[in-house]
């Protein structure tokens, strides 16, 4: 029998594009401190390390060994984890296992990426498959296939873009009241509309930008947990799956965005949360949850998810923008960190869902803080449509 396990302590740093000043030890280690003094442990009180990084964007492979020093390893157990956008969600779920398994007291998790000291542009390129043959989707960059859902939602009518506009002042006024995210400013609905096209109808304003910055989140079995902190956030289930969506030999020339599971990155977040409502019986998500935080790699994704996480019936997410029901004050608030679009340290992006969620479980956002939280929702999104869904609440039952 597993042992029901708590998020116990979170730490992350201040995100921005650079950081010149810090090494990358010096980068993972000011969150691990932050999350230690968060549960109010020492180094000494962990058993395990768990870490994750896009290596590729770096350029550095074993970052796990070479940063020992800083996140606090030497002679403890763990791994170095990596899957993508999701590498920080598939170290967070590592992260638990190992704590359900009621062999470590405290294990730590820590994401992060520092884009400063490589290309991730470099990288994604490296890593993509059958490149000659992919032309058609560009080498598996990114932007073009959120043009491809972006079109697919504006074709069967699910949003307008004067309504993805809308939604991105939601995401930068969210962003403004968190003091770690990387881009803090305000936006208006025109600032948006007038922003360049990158691919159409995809504009500078609707994507993420490149962040450099740290992750991380402290678990612990029951036992242990209620000993340590008085505010725990229990994380009750998780759910991770893998769509395999890449392109074969021979496949150029189908559009991903009209590929057989439907536009990229969708079919893992609909099963993943499909998976989590079926174990949990939750049959009305927009009612059952009070807080959701959302892998939007792009504003067109945030839009996206609504309808895969069933907080509204398809085509109809656009009405939901409308209703104001996903803001800081609606009845189903979405990223109310500010998001992905707001700060995007790869390795720490996914991780970083689930860490704000705890917070708001936690009682801990301060000016983005959404009032009386009792159950969460993290739902993180990547390559091939990898994707985990957590659930977490402020009891372990």
């Amino acid at each position: 029998m597993p042992e029901r396990i708590a998020i116990i302590g979170v730490g992350q740093t201040e995100f921005k594009s650079k950081n010149i000043e810090v090494s990358q030890s010096e980068l993972v280690n000011s969150a691990v401190g932050r999350a230690l003094k968060n549960a109010e442990l020492s180094i000494r009180d962990i058993d395990a390390v768990i870490i994750s990084n896009m290596e590729l964007f770096e350029g550095l492979y074993l970052a796990d060994t070479i940063l020992s020093e800083g996140t606090g390893s030497y002679l403890k157990s763990g791994m170095k984890v990596q899957s993508g956008g999701t590498s920080g969600s598939t170290c967070a779920v590592t992260a638990f296992e190992h704590a359900a398994t009621g062999l470590f007291n405290a294990v730590l998790a820590i994401g992060f990426e520092k884009q400063d000291e490589g290309s991730s542009d470099a990288g994604l390129r490296a890593i993509s498959e059958d490149t000659f043959f992919d032309i058609n989707t560009g080498a598996r960059g990114a932007a073009n296939v959120i043009s491809e859902l972006a079109l697919d939602m504006l074709n069967r009518g699910s949003v307008t873009e004067e309504q993805i506009a809308k939604l991105r002042v939601k995401q930068s006024e969210n962003a403004s009241r968190n003091p770690h995210a990387h881009l803090r400013k305000r936006l208006t609905v025109d600032d948006v509309l007038k922003s360049r096209y990158i691919i159409p109808p995809l504009r500078l304003w609707h994507i993420c930008p490149t962040s450099v910055g740290a992750c991380a989140i402290i678990v612990a079995p029951e036992s242990r947990a209620k000993n340590i902190s008085p505010k725990q956030a229990w994380v009750v289930d998780w759910v991770s799956v893998h769509g395999g969506m890449q392109p074969l030999v021979g496949y150029q020339g189908v559009a991903l965005g009209k590929g057989p599971l439907g536009p990229m990155w969708t079919f893992g977040v609909e099963q993943s949360s499909a998976k989590l409502y079926k174990r949990n019986g939750i049959t009305d998500p927009r009612k059952e949850f009070d807080v959701v935080e959302v892998y939007d790699m792009s504003t067109w994704n945030e839009a996206a998810w609504y309808e895969c996480i069933r907080l509204c019936e398809k085509n109809s997410a656009g009405r939901l923008i409308d209703e104001g029901a996903t803001a800081l004050n609606g009845d189903i608030p979405v990223n109310p960190s500010g998001g992905v679009t707001s700060t995007n340290a790869i390795g720490a992006s996914a991780m970083l869902r689930i860490a704000e969620a705890a917070i708001q479980i936690r009682g801990e956002g301060g000016e983005r803080q959404v009032p009386h939280v009792k159950t969460a929702l993290a739902v993180t999104a990547g390559g091939d449509s990898y994707s985990s869904a957590v659930l977490l609440k402020s009891s372990p039952v």
